[in-house]
């Protein structure tokens, strides 16, 4: 069932929003500044290709105090209006049944879009 969860996504919008993180980590890679930053837009970019089975965990080793600081830049730059997109589309799908399980996959995303540093990704094939 995962599988075709995720060949749906992938056809029906996934596989554009991967490539737009994908095409903005490329962006922030840019400057040596923007590197730390377009990590995080490429685990999104990750998770926005196969995201049914994804897990998304707690990093036990990320450094604690780097990890708040470089989020707060996070959000204040970008992370809320990302959010707010994942939720909205989520909302949106969430009008529909046959929509609810990819606005479950929406709101796994604005969860760490919110506040991705510190976090990884677990791909499940």
């Amino acid at each position: 069932m995962k599988l075709l969860g995720n060949i749906l996504w992938l056809l029906l919008g996934g596989l554009e929003c991967a490539l737009g993180y994908f095409a903005g980590s490329l962006a922030l890679m840019i400057t040596i500044i923007g590197i730390p930053f377009g990590i995080q837009t490429f685990k999104l970019g990750i998770l926005c290709l196969w995201p049914f089975g994804s897990q998304v965990r707690e990093n036990p080793e990320s450094n604690g105090c780097l990890s708040l600081v470089m989020n707060i830049f996070w959000l204040i730059f970008g992370g809320l209006a990302t959010c707010l997109g994942h939720l909205f589309f989520g909302i949106l799908l969430c009008l529909t049944i046959i929509g609810i399980p990819f606005a479950m996959e929406h709101f796994k995303m604005a969860k760490l879009s919110l506040l991705p540093f510190g976090k990884t990704i677990e791909v499940a094939i």
